[in-house]
């Protein structure tokens, strides 16, 4: 009786390795907003428009006023592990949200993506098109100085993903959302929300001394701008800074909480846990402040290659960044003082408790007088 050979090892296709690791940098429409807005913001764009169809599933658009590509980078930019943002190769020097170089071929290998570009150089632009993961050839085109890259027919390459999708309006909310976080960490930039269903969101650039502040209140509501607290401290090479919400002004889910570091949004487990323990002598346990903080630190300190998503950060020093944390909210609250909420948003107040009838006893009293009970 033979016995079955091992299967040999080889190299899988290009375009299915493009596909899996896809998996991990796409996991639904938000995910490509995202990354797309992220080379918009830092190839300098001023206004970013974006569009979105179906949930994003149709039709995604990204249109910026950045500084473009040449068709030489555009040619080299859908390949995987390129990118313009590490020069030095140096990943503790990393000063843009992005650096993978991972965005752009993952999308198209998941997707068909058409990119069109010019810089403020060029007399024409220049149009490329990854149709599942199969790479057109770069040619002239017509362009306004910028990019404008449109992902249609998302995950037609891999129906499976289709599946775990969530409903159109699902999808458009999570786009939203995302929008919103990085809005918050860019008052100086115009964004533009466009879905086939609802108003458009337009968050104008914001200018001036109070810019940060009205750019939050234009993402958590504009009650934050009367219940807001300012926060500033600095301690070893660590700094923060942002508005706090009064322990009064409170919502039911944690999504009114808004991190960054170092301009990156980010949803970071070590600074959640502060701002928890920073309201836990005045905010209900089952109640979540409403803010907008930033980290500011030398790159050196704050590792963001942790994961694909690059909302994860990890510091060399944690337990410092969570005392700064803690100690400014602290001193922001303490300067507030007694200040209570100007909208609805306070405390829950307790039902009041049904009182009994004069003269008439419990359950419990009657059954002890009769020698009963349990």
């Amino acid at each position: 009786m033979s016995s079955l050979s091992a299967p040999s090892v080889r190299r899988l296709d290009p375009v299915l390795v493009d596909r899996i690791a896809a998996g991990e940098v796409v996991e639904r429409p938000a995910s490509a907003v995202k990354e797309l807005v992220e080379n918009a913001i830092d190839a300098g764009a001023r206004a970013i428009e974006v569009t979105v169809e179906a949930g994003g599933r149709r039709l995604i658009r990204v249109v910026d006023d950045g500084r473009g590509m040449t068709p030489d980078d555009l040619d080299l930019a859908v390949e995987r592990h390129a990118t313009s943002k590490l020069p030095g190769g140096d990943l503790t020097a990393i000063d843009t949200l992005g650096f993978r170089g991972e965005a752009l071929p993952s999308i198209g290998a998941v997707s068909r993506l058409a990119i069109v570009t010019r810089t403020p150089e060029a007399e024409a632009g220049a149009s490329l098109t990854v149709d599942a993961g199969m790479k057109g050839q770069v040619r002239p085109a017509p362009a306004q100085r910028g990019t404008r890259i449109e992902v249609t027919e998302l995950f037609a390459a891999t129906p499976a993903r289709l599946k775990f999708l969530k409903s159109d309006r699902a999808e458009n909310a999570a786009i939203a959302e995302t929008l919103r976080r990085l809005a918050a960490t860019q008052p100086g930039i115009r964004f533009t929300l466009r879905a086939d269903a609802g108003q458009p969101l337009v968050l104008p650039a914001e200018t001036g001394a109070e810019a940060e502040l009205r750019r939050l209140a234009a993402v958590l509501g504009q009650d934050f701008l009367a219940n807001a607290l300012p926060v500033s401290l600095a301690r070893e090479g660590f700094a923060v800074a942002g508005h706090v919400g009064l322990p009064t002004y409170h919502r039911g889910a944690a999504t009114h909480i808004h991190l960054a570091v170092n301009g990156r949004p980010v949803r970071d487990r070590l600074l959640l846990g502060a701002i928890r323990g920073a309201y836990a002598d005045t905010l209900a346990s089952d109640r979540h402040p409403v803010l907008g903080l930033a980290v500011a630190c030398d790159s050196g300190l704050v590792d963001v290659n942790v994961h694909p998503a690059k909302t994860e950060v990890r510091f060399r020093e944690p337990g410092l960044v969570r005392a700064l944390i803690v100690s400014a909210i602290h001193d922001a609250l303490r300067r507030g003082g007694a200040r209570s909420a100007t909208t609805g948003a306070g405390p829950r107040r307790r039902a009041p408790v049904a009182r009994r009838p004069p003269g008439r006893r419990s359950r419990r009293d009657r059954r002890s007088r009769r020698g009963g009970g349990r």
